[in-house]
């Protein structure tokens, strides 16, 4: 079964914005862990972001512009940040975050 371009390069870059917003910032809850332990445990998971991040923007090259896929890239990462922060990290999402968030998208 062959799945629409679009859907295949969203997906992906859905799924390796996940694991780069754990790799960048799922350490802060565990502050006491070594630093260089953070580094190499965020630097492990990053690495499953490149596996995904490279193939959605080869796949998705020609279907989009470049500068689509970044923009694609961008409102993905912020919302996927915007979940994270809420659900893992606890943190109140209020409205400000929504209109700079919202300007931020608009721009893109």
């Amino acid at each position: 079964m062959n799945l629409p371009v679009p859907l295949v390069t969203i997906g992906l870059l859905l799924a390796s914005n996940v694991f780069m917003t754990v790799a960048w910032y799922g350490h802060l809850k565990f502050k006491a862990a070594p630093l260089i332990t953070v580094i190499l445990v965020s630097w492990g998971i990053a690495f499953f972001e490149y596996v995904l991040q490279v193939p959605a923007n080869r796949i998705g090259h020609g279907q989009f512009s470049a500068a689509q896929l970044k923009t694609i890239q961008e409102v993905i990462s912020l919302s996927v940040f915007a979940i994270f922060s809420w659900v893992y990290l606890g943190e109140k999402i209020g409205w400000q975050h929504g209109v700079g968030f919202s300007l931020i998208c608009l721009g893109a």
